[in-house]
């Protein structure tokens, strides 16, 4: 389980299907704002499949994250709802 305040990156998976986690934000580095909560995989429940509860995180990245040089103002910031199961530890270089 992540907390607030950790530092994660997001998988960079490319799995076919229906999937809640933005193409833009895949390997990107962002830090957990807080915990949500567990809820029921949609990834699952899109094809009427049993759904476990994973934990839900808020995940807040830096538009310079996103978009790097072409980022308007990368001081800015965009939080997105991410399932554990995309999310990764991220380590110090």
């Amino acid at each position: 389980m992540y907390e607030p305040g950790q530092t994660v990156r997001i998988r960079a998976l490319q799995p076919p299907g229906h999937v809640r986690t933005p193409h833009y934000l895949r390997g990107k580095t962002g830090v957990i704002e807080r915990v949500l909560g567990p809820y029921e995989n949609p990834e699952q429940r899109a094809y009427m499949l049993p759904a476990p509860e994973k934990p839900l995180y808020r995940v807040r990245f830096s538009m310079a994250e996103i978009w790097g040089d072409g980022a308007e103002h990368p001081e800015d910031t965009l939080d997105a709802e991410i399932y554990e199961h995309w999310i990764e530890a991220a380590h110090a270089a």
